[in-house]
């Protein structure tokens, strides 16, 4: 594609299109946004919690010193330590929400746009009925659909990067408890 045919694209499009296009755009940036936000605060929070497990293991039974997000509970009943370890999931999982939501509805916006201009194109025909007319119109309206997948892949991917790095601090954070519980019998 050159940049002839960018500006012919651009040109013709409609409103639609255009709102389409920045709406996936925008899903594009938070996407990523989302991931390096997250994977950044997951990684530190890891080696937090990895080095008060650490102490732990080396038979210290007060969190009160680390870093560890039990540090705060101050009584290790069962109950409190479960408390903690909720908050903890809830905190960890912030941002797979709108990964879902991206990953699960950019392919509609761009299949949304696709028909739109394929409805557009074939409103406009009027007595111009050759292929050599429809083809290409065709093929630019196929752009939206194609820019809805190439949003939702990353979207998905970083979703389960980021469930998956969840799923790390939180078995820390349950080894850790399983080890106060066994301080306290």
């Amino acid at each position: 594609m050159n940049f002839e045919s960018i500006f012919h694209f651009f040109n013709n499009s409609s409103i639609i299109t255009y709102i389409v296009l920045i709406w996936l755009s925008l899903y594009f940036i938070l996407s990523f946004s989302i991931l390096f936000s997250r994977i950044t605060n997951l990684n530190i929070w890891k080696i937090k919690e990895q080095k008060s497990l650490e102490i732990l293991l080396t038979g210290e039974k007060d969190l009160s010193k680390t870093d560890s997000i039990l540090r705060k509970c101050t009584e290790y009943s069962q109950n409190h330590l479960e408390i903690y370890k909720n908050l903890a999931q809830k905190k960890s999982s912030i941002g797979l929400t709108w990964l879902s939501i991206i990953a699960s509805t950019s392919p509609f916006i761009g299949l949304f746009g696709t028909v739109i201009s394929i409805l557009e194109t074939f409103g406009g025909l009027g007595t111009q009925n050759s292929l050599s007319i429809i083809a290409p119109k065709i093929s630019e309206a196929l752009i939206a659909t194609g820019c809805g997948i190439l949003v939702a892949i990353p979207a998905y991917t970083f979703h389960l990067i980021i469930k998956r790095r969840a799923y790390e601090v939180i078995n820390i954070i349950d080894s850790e408890i399983k080890i106060l519980n066994s301080n306290r019998e």
